[in-house]
């Protein structure tokens, strides 16, 4: 079992909002041992940086682990030539070269029909109205999975995600994510005859025509809807939530001297979408002083390290002219996130230009709070807004 010294969380506070004991983490304990949790905490930039390229020690393979048993044994739980084997089939439909190509225009037009309808509204909630459809038809595309509605697509990669993150086994959560992965499965099955018949530029596509079992691209397609839904949501709404409370930085963006992708990225950095990332240890290890055994789980925590002051000077501040280079807010190994280049055109190329220029006059509808919640995925509960009608 790990030696790492013990740090009780509130679990309830540690939800609601995470910076203040990864704070206290970094400076005291930053490899600690949470009950709460039942896991071996990383909270400083560098160690994660180093450890999460030592698959040898710090193994995404977790046979055990919530992913593998309820959403499948997907690339994202591999490790070496396994996960190389099914990365390589998968990352050409999502590559930046098939972004620009494919994907980019497909997503304009997602966000211009979106917009245009909720244009004459004057009052939404972004997070539900503009973010997640948004979001949801993007990933309808690049998945293949164009026989569903958005509305489905994100009930199901909440139901994934709530289920992963399920340690304390609720099992009305667990029932969810099965639900969740039987309507996957069952969208899947219709879409199957179509892309053997008809090849596309689409994951299913991809992957099915580039050879892989077709139970693998099941998994990868589960995996590609928990995360693919969940961060871009996320983040589109707190990209334009943070730029609303910050009307100096909005000012700098709005006067061409940030871009888009900066906020971005700087919001990725400020409040990480996927604020977690699980590993087991495969083979006994000593870091700094603390020493880590076989099937011990450790919680490599990006929410953490992104915030970490030996890298980002006033860390706390959401600051669009920051340097990001040191951010590990889509992973540092070899997981690194594979759909990043679709997030940054999704996000910073189509959502936050075109809502900002097409809904005039935006701004906090002062009447009902924001809500932000989470620690292993972080995000926006809500984004209630104003603007002046056309």
């Amino acid at each position: 079992m790990s030696s790492a010294p013990h740090f009780p969380i509130d679990a309830q506070e540690f939800w609601r909002d995470p910076y203040p004991a990864f704070a206290a983490m970094r400076r005291d304990a930053p490899i600690c041992f949470v009950p709460q949790l039942g896991s071996t905490l990383f909270t400083r930039r560098d160690d994660i940086f180093v450890c999460e390229k030592r698959i040898d020690v710090f193994s995404s393979h977790q046979p055990a682990g919530l992913m593998n048993r309820l959403m499948g044994h997907n690339m994202m739980r591999k490790d070496g030539d396994a996960h190389m084997a099914e990365r390589s089939v998968y990352f050409p439909a999502v590559s930046p070269k098939a972004v620009r190509a494919h994907w980019r225009d497909e997503f304009q037009a997602h966000a211009d029909r979106i917009l245009g309808a909720l244009a004459p509204k004057g009052r939404a909630d972004l997070l539900a109205e503009f973010a997640l459809p948004l979001s949801g038809e993007c990933l309808k595309s690049v998945t293949g999975l164009t026989n569903i509605r958005c509305e489905e697509m994100d009930a199901w990669s909440r139901g994934m995600i709530d289920g992963i993150a399920n340690y304390a086994g609720d099992p009305a959560i667990e029932a969810r994510c099965h639900r969740a992965t039987a309507g996957i499965d069952a969208a899947i099955d219709d879409m199957l005859p179509v892309v053997r018949k008809v090849p596309d530029h689409s994951l299913l596509s991809v992957m099915i025509h580039g050879g892989m079992p077709e139970e693998n691209v099941r998994h990868n397609i589960k995996l590609t809807i928990s995360g693919g839904q969940n961060e871009p949501r996320k983040a589109i709404a707190g990209c334009i939530w943070a730029l609303l409370t910050h009307p100096e930085q909005f000012a700098l963006v709005r006067d061409g001297k940030v871009a888009w992708l900066a906020v971005f990225e700087e919001f990725a950095r400020w409040i990480s979408p996927i604020g977690m990332s699980p590993r087991r240890i495969a083979t006994p290890y000593a870091v700094n002083g603390v020493e880590l055994a076989p099937e011990d789980r450790v919680f490599l925590m990006f929410g953490s390290a992104n915030r970490d002051e030996a890298h980002f000077a006033d860390a706390d501040k959401f600051d669009v002219t920051r340097d990001t280079s040191k951010s590990i807010a889509f992973g540092a190994g070899p997981h690194f996130c594979a759909g990043a280049a679709a997030s940054r055109a999704m996000i910073a190329d189509v959502a936050l230009p075109g809502v900002f220029a097409r809904l005039k006059g935006l701004r906090l509808d002062e009447s009902e709070g924001v809500r932000i919640t989470g620690w292993a995925f972080r995000g926006l509960q809500n984004l209630p807004v104003v603007w002046d009608e056309p």
